[in-house]
């Protein structure tokens, strides 16, 4: 784990940053004491299209116009 001061971290922010994307983990100290962590984001779950395919279905109804009464409640 690497440590930087609050001076460096400053001036040196895009490479940090690179580092933490690399997997680094990095501490950003005050003086001597420890202030923050940089640690990278981890990447969410990845959506792929059609992930529901055969599981649900859109009938002609969907693109019918809503009823004038539901309608109303949308629009408000």
């Amino acid at each position: 784990m690497k440590t930087v001061t609050m001076h460096k971290a400053k001036s040196t922010l895009s490479q940090l940053v690179a580092e933490v994307e690399a997997g680094e983990e990095i501490i950003i100290m005050r003086g001597k004491v420890p202030a923050a962590r940089l640690v990278g984001l981890s990447a969410g779950p990845s959506r792929s299209f059609g992930a529901l395919a055969g599981q649900v279905a859109v009938t002609a109804a969907f693109f019918e116009p809503l009823p004038e009464g539901e309608l109303d409640h949308w629009e408000g």
